[in-house]
C-alpha cells in the first residue's frame, strides 16, 4: 500500500468528495431554497451544502450536521467591495469587519494609502496585521501614491523599493490606484518605477476624466481598472479599452445611478462595485454594498447583470478564482435574501461559518498605531489672513454636491483692511489647509463656494490624500477655534459656531480613525451633520466633501498647503 506524502495531505480533500457524493453529511446545509446562479442567470431550485469552507454541492438533496431552513430565502454569492479606504468608515478595520459584514460584504478590498500618507510603512504593516485577524476576507492593495503628488506636504513616502518588500505578503494583491497619471504621462521616474516593479501583477487605476491617447498610454502600463467614471459616456470609453469600471457609491460620490445604463449581460465581466469613502452613518442609514446593488437595480440595470457584477465579475478581476459563485469548489461566502430585487439581507454565511455577533469576539486585533500623528502646534487667527493684492476676481473652488470633482470659479472676492475675506451672503467662504506633519508649517488659503456657511467654520484632518488640516469658515477667529481643537483631539472633525465648539468627533488614530464602536461614530456624525445643517450647509457629507477639497489629482481646482492647485494644468496657482 502506498505511503501518503505528509508533504500534500488529503484529508480535507477525501472529506469534500465524501461530501459531495452524499456518502456522508455535509458539515452545514441551506435546505429547500433557491440560489442565483451569476453564470447562467438563472434561478435554481435545490439545497446548497458546504464542507469547511467550501461548496460542495448545489442542484441535489443533501442532509447536514447542520441545517438551515432556506424556504422563502435566496442564496446569491457574497459580495465584493473592489476599492474601498477602511480608514475613510473613520473606524478601524475590526470595526469597518463588524459594521459590513453581516450586510453581505465577505471580502473587500483596500488600499490603506490614508494611514500610509500619515505614517508611511507603519501605517502598511497596521493593515496588514488587521487584515490577518478579520472576520471578513480583507485584501490590501500596495498604496502607489505617498505622497500623491510633489503639490502637497505629506507624513511620508513609500518608494518602489518601500512596495515591493511587502509584494508577496498573502494578503497583498497588487499595487493601489495609480493616481498619479499626471507623472505618468510626463515619464516621472520615481512613478514609472512603480509600474516596473508590479508590471505583470495587479495595478489598479485612478484616472478621472482620462480619455483619448492619454488613457491608451494610462491603460498601455498595464493598469487593470478605474473607479473614477462619473459619466456613462466615460465609462464605456474605459470599458471598450479594456479596463474594469468599478462603479462606485460612496459618502460623498455616488455614481451608480449615472453608470448603470453600463450594466448588462455583455458588459457585466467588466463591471464591478465599489463603496471607496462610505461612513458608519451611510451604512446604518443606507447599507454597504447591499445599497449599491439595490441602486443599481433600482435604476433599471439588469439584476442578474448586477450580482453578477457585485460578485463573480468583481472576483475574476482580482484573480480570486476561489469565490464569486454559488458553485462546488467555491468558497462558502454566501448571502441569504429575503427579496432579490430589494437585496435584503436575511444571514450571511462567510468561509462556511454563519455570521452571528459571537464570530467577532474571538478575533486577534491589533493595537492602534498613530495616536500623536497631529504635529501641528495652535494656530492664531493672523494664519488664516490673505492679502488683498489689489482685489477683484480671483480663483474660487466650487462645490459639486455629491462629487469629488470640483469647479474652477473666477469670482469677486471683497477686500477690507488690505486683506481679500469672504462674503457669505454670496456663498463664498475661506479655506485653508495647515501641514500637520510636523516637517513644516506651511499653509495653502483660498476661497470656495458650496458650503452655505452663514457663521462659524468646520475643520477635519481628514483631507485626502495627504491628511493635512483642513478648515472652511466664515470668520478666522471660528476657523482658528476649529483648527486648535483638533489639535487637541489628535484629529477628527469639529464644528464650530460663535466662539463655541458645538459638535465633535476624535479621530486619534493616525488623525483618521476613531477607537470607538461604530455605533458611537454613527452617533457623532449624526450629530455633526445636523448641526452642520443648522449652521446653514445643505451638503449631506459636509465633512467628507471638505475632506477631497486638498486632492490635486481630481480636476479641476483644488487645495493643499502649499496652496490653490489648477489640477488640468497641474501646478500651483495664485490664491
Amino acid at each position: 500500500m502506498a505511503v501518503q506524502d505528509e508533504r500534500f495531505p488529503t484529508d480535507g480533500l477525501k472529506r469534500r468528495i465524501d461530501q459531495a457524493l452524499g456518502r456522508t453529511r455535509a458539515d452545514l446545509v441551506v435546505k429547500n431554497t433557491r440560489f442565483l446562479n451569476v453564470a447562467t442567470g438563472e434561478l435554481a431550485d435545490g439545497d446548497v451544502a458546504v464542507c469547511g469552507d467550501r461548496i460542495v454541492g448545489t442542484y441535489e438533496s443533501y442532509d447536514g450536521v447542520e441545517e438551515i431552513d432556506g424556504r422563502g430565502l435566496t442564496v446569491v454569492p457574497g459580495f465584493i467591495d473592489t476599492h474601498v479606504h477602511c480608514e475613510s468608515t473613520c473606524v478601524t478595520p475590526f470595526e469597518f469587519d463588524r459594521c459590513v459584514l453581516p450586510r453581505g460584504t465577505t471580502t473587500a478590498i483596500c488600499d490603506p494609502h490614508e494611514i500610509c500618507n500619515v505614517l508611511g510603512e507603519r501605517g502598511l504593516r497596521y493593515f496588514l496585521d488587521s487584515a490577518e485577524g478579520t472576520a471578513l476576507d480583507l485584501r490590501v492593495q500596495l498604496s502607489s501614491c505617498v505622497p500623491a503628488t510633489d503639490l502637497e506636504t505629506s507624513g511620508a513616502t513609500l518608494t518602489a523599493a518601500d512596495l515591493v518588500r511587502h509584494r508577496d505578503h498573502p494578503k497583498v494583491l497588487g499595487l493601489a490606484e495609480f493616481m498619479n497619471f499626471p507623472g505618468i504621462f510626463t515619464k516621472t521616474d520615481a512613478v514609472l518605477e512603480k509600474l516596473a516593479a508590479f508590471e505583470g501583477r495587479h495595478i489598479d487605476g485612478h484616472a478621472p476624466l482620462v480619455s483619448g491617447r492619454e488613457l491608451n498610454a494610462y491603460c498601455a502600463c498595464g493598469i487593470r481598472n478605474c473607479h473614477e467614471s462619473t459619466t456613462a459616456h466615460e465609462a464605456l470609453e474605459k470599458i471598450r479599452k479594456g479596463m474594469q469600471v468599478l462603479i462606485r457609491d460612496g459618502s460623498v460620490s455616488k455614481d451608480v445611478a449615472a453608470l448603470a445604463p453600463v450594466i448588462g449581460p455583455m458588459t457585466s465581466p467588466f463591471v464591478a462595485l465599489c463603496t471607496d469613502d462610505r461612513n458608519p452613518l451611510d451604512i446604518a442609514e443606507e447599507g454597504h454594498m447591499d445599497h449599491l446593488i439595490r441602486a443599481a437595480i433600482r435604476a433599471g440595470a439588469p439584476m442578474e447583470s448586477v450580482y453578477r457584477a457585485a460578485t463573480w465579475s468583481a472576483a475574476r478581476a482580482f484573480g480570486l478564482f476561489d469565490r464569486g459563485l454559488v458553485a462546488p469548489g467555491q468558497r462558502a461566502d454566501l448571502v441569504l435574501l429575503d427579496d432579490l430585487e430589494t437585496c435584503a439581507v436575511n444571514r450571511v454565511i462567510q468561509g462556511g461559518r454563519v455570521v452571528t455577533p459571537e464570530r467577532f469576539a474571538h478575533r486577534a486585533t491589533v493595537s492602534p498605531v498613530g495616536l500623536n500623528s497631529v504635529r501641528l502646534t495652535p494656530v492664531a487667527v493672523e494664519d488664516f489672513a490673505i492679502p488683498a493684492n489689489g482685489g477683484g476676481e480671483r480663483s474660487v473652488i466650487g462645490v459639486q454636491p455629491g462629487k469629488i470633482i470640483t469647479d474652477h470659479l473666477r469670482l469677486d472676492v471683497p477686500t477690507r483692511n488690505g486683506q481679500a475675506v469672504g462674503d457669505p451672503q454670496r456663498d463664498i467662504l475661506k479655506i485653508c489647509v495647515f501641514a500637520r506633519h510636523g516637517i513644516n508649517r506651511s499653509v495653502g488659503r483660498g476661497f470656495v463656494r458650496g458650503f452655505g456657511l452663514t457663521g462659524g467654520a468646520i475643520a477635519s484632518s481628514v483631507g485626502h490624500d495627504s491628511h493635512n488640516i483642513c478648515v472652511v469658515g466664515s470668520d478666522d477667529a471660528a476657523m482658528a477655534i476649529a483648527v486648535n481643537r483638533l489639535i487637541e483631539l489628535q484629529g477628527g472633525f469639529v464644528a464650530v459656531a460663535g466662539d463655541q465648539v458645538v459638535a465633535e468627533l476624535a479621530l486619534p488614530l493616525a488623525g483618521l480613525m476613531s477607537l470607538e464602536p461604530f455605533e458611537t461614530v454613527e452617533r457623532h456624525l449624526r450629530t455633526l451633520r445636523a448641526t452642520v445643517r443648522e449652521m446653514g450647509c445643505p451638503l449631506e457629507e459636509p465633512f467628507l466633501q471638505l475632506a477631497f477639497l486638498p486632492l490635486p489629482v481630481i480636476p479641476h481646482l483644488k487645495i493643499t498647503d502649499r496652496g490653490l492647485v489648477d489640477v488640468d494644468r497641474f501646478c500651483l496657482i495664485p490664491s
